[in-house]
């Protein structure tokens, strides 16, 4: 176990099929949620909301390749192989069934494990992403992705957010600083990002080509109770996708949350009341 210095409670740690040494927090008792991260980030992603559900059992996995999960190259960062290592890890803890929250990278995992293993999930609540991702948006991600950022400090990084992240509207300039505290590391080198920059070849190979038919995955959810929360201003989702995933899945609980782009935070008010209701469906 490696003693976290941030949340006042132990990181731990598993070993993969492949001998990779994975990393993740595990807290609270009750309805076990697993969270799966953004592309580029790690269990710290969800340190806004953990304060706002103590009833439930929270894991929170490192992915390979980001946080305090060993490094195991380009070619294993892929989804796949991500939705097999959070089986693993549920199997490491002898959990037999978990609801799942999916932040971006992580709702594409949640969907696949939809299709791949619908039989070890309770439900799937998604932030903000479906099985349509607009161009814009990746576009944007393909910009940062691999890449040091080119503010020298955590600081002057937190005092750009606003200009770089528009969609975001009332977001203090205290959450900007914990949010990037949490994606970069200050050094006498500048800001360096937490996790492998061969993530960049891995991403940027993934989406060469066509773009592939991603629906029969979000309709693999068919049965589980789901739920979307949508930053209102994203440039990943749009509305569309929203309203054609709402067309499929009628009894999805959805909310657009005002103020926010991709991804929201998930402690507003509109997201919390989503992600209550979702769970009551669950463990009422």
């Amino acid at each position: 176990m490696i003693p976290s210095t941030a949340e006042g409670f132990h990181m731990h740690c598993f070993t993969a099929s492949d001998g990779t040494r994975l990393a993740y927090r595990d807290q609270g008792e009750g309805l076990a949620v697993l969270c799966l991260a953004g592309l580029t980030r790690d269990g710290r992603d969800f340190d806004f909301l953990a304060p706002h559900l103590p009833d439930v059992r929270l894991i929170r996995p490192d992915y390979r390749g980001r946080g305090a999960s060993a490094w195991s190259g380009a070619e294993t960062y892929t989804v796949p192989r991500e939705a097999e290592d959070a089986l693993e890890l549920l199997d490491h803890l002898g959990v037999d069934k978990a609801a799942v929250i999916g932040a971006s990278r992580g709702g594409m995992i949640g969907m696949f494990l939809a299709a791949r293993a619908k039989d070890r999930l309770l439900g799937l609540c998604l932030n903000d992403v479906g099985p349509v991702l607009d161009r814009a948006g990746l576009g944007r991600i393909f910009d940062y992705v691999g890449r040091h950022p080119a503010s020298r400090t955590l600081a002057a990084l937190a005092d750009r957010m606003p200009a770089t992240n528009p969609g975001f509207h009332g977001v203090s300039r205290e959450r900007w600083a914990d949010m990037v505290s949490r994606l970069y590391t200050e050094g006498p080198e500048g800001l360096r990002i937490t996790y492998d920059p061969a993530l960049r070849e891995a991403f940027l190979a993934a989406f060469e080509g066509p773009a592939p038919d991603l629906w029969p995955l979000f309709d693999a959810c068919a049965g589980l109770p789901l739920a979307l929360i949508r930053g209102a201003n994203s440039d990943l989702l749009s509305a569309a996708t929203a309203d054609e995933m709402q067309r499929r899945r009628p009894d999805m609980i959805r909310t657009d949350v005002p103020d926010r782009a991709h991804i929201p935070f998930l402690d507003e008010r509109e997201a919390l009341s989503a992600l209550r209701d979702w769970i009551a469906l669950i463990a009422p």
